[in-house]
């Protein structure tokens, strides 16, 4: 359970973090309380993953899912280019998680 409750966390990293680029300095409402609620949520999972999982593994699954996907929704949306190099970076991210995980 705590491996599930780790992987929504670093998704909801993801959701803060691009909340957070929108709000443009919390002058924005919308995406400031999506930030609030999402950051609360999201170091809540954190903690309580911690309390089964070692903190380093889980900082650094959390911390690489939330930059993974924060990277893919700004390509998606087209606030940062998208090329090959940067692709196959990402995906040695992911698969140092998976390594993480697997070796866990």
């Amino acid at each position: 359970m705590s491996w599930v409750v780790l992987v929504l966390s670093g998704v909801l990293e993801a959701v803060w973090a691009t909340a957070l680029g929108r709000s443009e300095g919390f002058t924005r409402l919308a995406p400031t309380v999506v930030f609030g609620i999402t950051l609360v949520l999201s170091m809540a999972g954190l903690a309580y993953a911690m309390r089964e999982l070692p903190v380093g593994t889980s900082y650094a699954v959390w911390v690489g899912i939330g930059a993974v996907l924060t990277v893919l929704i700004a390509m998606v949306t087209g606030e940062e280019s998208v090329s090959a190099v940067k692709v196959l970076l990402l995906a040695g991210i992911v698969g140092c998680v998976i390594g993480l995980k697997v070796l866990h």
